[in-house]
């Protein structure tokens, strides 16, 4: 569950490293296809224009200047965030917005939200322009939101008769750094019987292959897989859960939600100089996540590249999304030191063993061979590398009492053939001390296209060209 340092022992790098001089400057491997699109419009989200209707910014009373939030209100450039050296006061920054359009999907490499609302759907019509519809239509709804404005003409501006074309509950409220991150299952490309629904088959990523069975696993079907998904991270539980109830609202009748998990307290940061959160087990997690300001490391581990063998998919990543449970009760009985050689660091400063401070090498040598970072570490997996976006979670209690909680695991990645997929089959077959206080429950896999460019761009739009 820990996504561990790139450097060796001796500090030196690891072949997993970002500054590996043997790694490809161009980002790219294998070519594919290009795009444009278009499809009809109506309903849904659909701005009625004769109707004035307050935003949620003309609704916070920030004032006159709107604390500059309302500067770029046509872009759904609010209070724009930058990546790199002022990741950290932009993390710190839960008043702002995160621009929606760009080379890359907002939500993969951004500063990591504190709360997640995670929705797969299923596509309930089979017509190809319709879906292509619903998809233009919720990417200017989440262009809006991000930028923290209401749906359409918004929860209280449009006809009373009529239905509103907001639901209302983010009214008032910051757009609290939303980031809404769109991606694609195999089941869209081809379902369970073969049958090419949208035309796309051929059009399916190799580096997106269906997610064989590791050992351990008990998947829930009714937590695994999705035609689609959509991923909203935001620093107000009640902005995340609002983006996606609208999203599914203007989905309904071609659309339907087969799963959705709501998370807390990220258990990754792309943010070096933040402080490393916690799992649930107690322990700090992701300490050597990529960041999100490591441009070579993005481009050989996350990002696709032209030349990888999709070409729509250029910009974009693969995204691997499991639920985790945890066997808590039977941890709280587990012994501190059983706890620590089983993780590999310690439980409070979260260094590594043998080591004094939690961002010292790891010395692996200094490890039992069963310790999950040792086992986790690049330079037991042939360098792989993966960008970890995961939460935690709770969902109650169940039939005996026991809690309903543990890692909702999001990883990105260039290729899941090269990463996840060696990495978990390494892991389900030899971290067996963690194993036993761990099942994967819930399991999926998507394609997550490239950014949305402007206006005129919408998710996927050049899967369908």
């Amino acid at each position: 569950m820990t996504a561990e340092t790139e450097h060796s022992e001796d500090g030196k790098p690891g072949p997993g490293s970002g500054d590996d001089k043997a790694a490809p400057d161009s980002g790219e491997r294998p070519g594919g296809a290009a795009a444009s699109g278009g499809a009809a419009a109506s309903g849904g989200e659909e701005p009625r224009k004769a109707h004035h209707h307050p935003g949620r910014r003309a609704l916070l009373g920030w004032g006159g200047a709107g604390l500059a939030l309302g500067a770029a209100t046509a872009g759904g450039m609010t209070a724009a965030l930058e990546y790199g050296s002022d990741a950290e006061s932009v993390a710190a920054d839960s008043a702002a917005a995160v621009p929606f359009h760009g080379e890359h999907q907002a939500g993969i490499a951004t500063p990591v939200q504190d709360r997640l609302h995670f929705a797969a759907f299923d596509v309930l019509t089979d017509d190809r322009a319709a879906l292509m519809d619903l998809l233009q239509k919720w990417t200017r709804a989440a262009a809006r939101m991000t930028a923290g404005d209401t749906v359409g003409t918004g929860a209280v501006g449009g006809p009373a008769e009529a239905p509103p074309d907001d639901t209302g509950e983010a009214l008032g409220l910051k757009p609290s750094r939303l980031t809404l991150t769109f991606g694609i299952g195999p089941s869209l490309f081809e379902n369970d019987k073969g049958e090419d629904r949208f035309g796309i088959k051929k059009r399916r990523p190799a580096a997106m292959p269906d997610l064989p069975h590791f050992p351990g696993d008990a998947l829930d079907e009714k937590r695994s897989d999705g035609d689609l998904c959509v991923q909203a991270c935001a620093d107000d539980p009640q902005v995340a859960v609002h983006a996606i109830r609208n999203l599914a609202r203007i989905g309904f009748g071609k659309v339907s939600v087969r799963w959705s998990q709501l998370g807390f307290g990220k258990t990754s940061s792309t943010t070096p100089s933040a402080q490393t959160p916690r799992n649930l087990f107690g322990f700090k997690d992701g300490t050597r996540n990529i960041s999100g300001d490591d441009a070579a490391a993005l481009k050989r581990h996350v990002w696709a590249g032209k030349k990888d063998g999709t070409e729509w998919m250029a910009g974009g990543s693969y995204l691997v999304a499991r639920r985790i449970r945890m066997n808590i009760e039977i941890w709280d009985r587990t012994p501190l030191a059983e706890q620590e050689m089983i993780i590999g660091r310690s439980k409070g400063e979260g260094a590594p063993a043998g080591r004094r401070r939690e961002r010292d090498p790891v010395k692996l040598s200094a490890m039992a061979p069963v310790s999950h970072v040792r086992l986790a570490h690049p330079e037991t997996n042939d360098g792989i590398r993966i960008l970890r976006r995961g939460y935690n979670f709770t969902d109650g209690t169940d039939g005996l009492g026991r809690l309903e909680a543990g890692l909702f695991f999001l990883a990105y990645q260039r290729d899941v053939r090269e990463g996840f997929i060696p990495l978990q089959r390494h892991l389900a077959r030899d971290d067996t001390e963690l194993n036993e206080y761990i099942q994967h429950v819930g399991s999926a896999v998507f394609a997550v296209p490239p950014g949305v460019r402007d206006s005129g761009d919408w998710w996927a739009r050049q899967l369908f060209s």
